[in-house]
């Protein structure tokens, strides 16, 4: 990976309102204010999302420059995939951005751990946001990022598939393997999935785990506390996964499809499979890649299981673009308000507009009827788990999406799988 100074050889500074990655670009894009900058302040800005996620936050940085005309901020579009090394570089070098994204949860509280980013507790607002949102930036009661998106994981399916065939949106899994008979008998796969990059399949063990032995679990496991990644639920959440693999229910050669190049996605389009479990960004996708399958899209709650502990109140969840300032920024108080104003309800309510995304600034209700519809899933929600790869510390984080991988395509026992974490588990962590 080239060191993050490099940046400043390799990118074009353009127009703000012209600046931007076409969405899977693989460049690094730079805008900034351009013209009478000289004399001003600069904040640097980097964050990960193309399209029309990019131009909200252009315009909320047009909105801060506008309301400090003494600042210029210089706005850098980075890759998904190369952003974590890339900042990670920064941050070891005492080079990072004054704002800059993350996802919260264990990667921002290792730099946070290290002294890298600034507890802005104080310019905070917590009422603003969804507290559960809040929580996953937050750590020993000081916050250290301002979260605006908000995600969920639930299951997609085919209404048309579901009429013909007189099926029902299951509530618990038994309803829903004897969906997944159903379909196998009509020649349909029942779930779509493209595991390579792992973390899709990790939302089954995710809310399979949930499920069985409750929202506890993983808290006492990360905190060790009680339960261990070796717990009951977690061999249970396994069994679960393989019983659905050895019936079948998923599209074959799934462990080797990456899930950006929309493989499995055409799956659910074609009519080839009739469900998907996925983050709500499957509907952005969609919007873009076969807008006329908007008609035959609906989605239910991941089931229950017979004699588990959680229920569908329960929810997979991700809150990000998450907004953090660093702590060696020489403007910190401006570098704040830059995070507050990427975080303000205009900000909110134009990213849940035009993105088809949730927020989690609170009370900022969508206008597109299945984003409400999630919306109001999540308003009922009791809990929000967050990804565990974004939770844990980075190599028990790939650990847990190895093992899982491991036991969808049959090659590691459950017990073998629960086992190796927790051993890893109790290296990494640390008893609170």
């Amino acid at each position: 990976m080239k060191k993050a100074g490099l940046m400043l050889t390799i990118v074009c500074v353009l127009l703000l309102t012209a600046c931007g990655l076409n969405g899977g670009g693989s460049k690094e894009s730079a805008s900034s204010s351009g013209s009478g900058s000289k004399g001003k302040k600069t904040l640097e800005f980097w964050q990960i999302d193309p399209g029309e996620k990019e131009k909200v936050y252009q315009e909320a940085v047009a909105r801060f420059e506008k309301k400090h005309p003494d600042v210029n901020v210089k706005f850098l579009t980075i890759p998904n995939d190369a952003y974590k090394q890339k900042l990670s570089v920064a941050m070891s070098g005492n080079r990072a951005p004054d704002v800059f994204v993350s996802w919260g949860g264990g990667w921002l509280k290792n730099f946070a751990d290290q002294g890298k980013v600034l507890d802005i507790t104080a310019d905070t607002d917590k009422e603003h946001f969804n507290k559960l949102a809040l929580d996953n930036s937050t750590f020993d009661n000081k916050v250290y990022g301002l979260p605006l998106g908000l995600s969920i994981d639930v299951v997609f399916y085919n209404k048309d598939i579901f009429k013909k065939y007189g099926l029902t949106p299951p509530k618990t899994y038994d309803e829903w393997l004897k969906i997944n008979d159903t379909l196998k008998k009509n020649d349909i796969i029942p779930l779509a999935l493209a595991n390579k990059t792992k973390w899709p399949g990790a939302y089954y063990l995710m809310n399979f785990a949930s499920r069985a032995g409750g929202t506890e679990l993983f808290d006492s496991a990360f905190h060790r506390t009680g339960k261990g990644f070796d717990d009951q639920a977690y061999v249970k959440a396994g069994e679960l996964i393989q019983e659905m693999v050895k019936k079948k229910a998923f599209n074959s050669g799934f462990n080797g499809i990456p899930y950006d190049e929309g493989q499995g996605r055409q799956l659910m389009y074609s009519g080839k499979a009739a469900m998907m479990d996925m983050t709500i960004s499957f509907v952005n996708n969609m919007k873009e890649e076969a807008p006329d399958f908007a008609s035959k899209l609906d989605f239910f709650v991941f089931p229950t299981v017979k004699g588990g502990k959680g229920d569908q109140t329960n929810l997979g969840a991700s809150a990000s673009p998450v907004w953090s300032v660093a702590k060696n920024s020489k403007n910190q108080k401006l570098a704040t308000e830059l995070a507050k104003e990427l975080t303000s309800t205009e900000t909110a309510q134009a990213y849940v507009d035009r993105t088809g995304s949730l927020s989690s600034v609170d009370n900022v209700v969508p206008k597109d009827e299945m984003t409400k519809r999630f919306y109001d899933v999540v308003k009922n929600a009791t809990h929000l788990q967050m990804p565990y790869d974004q939770t844990l510390p980075p190599e028990l984080a790939e650990l847990h999406k190895d093992t899982t991988q491991a036991v969808f395509g049959l090659d590691m026992t459950p017990q073998e799988a629960a086992k190796k974490m927790e051993q890893k588990a109790k290296e990494d962590l640390k008893k609170e």
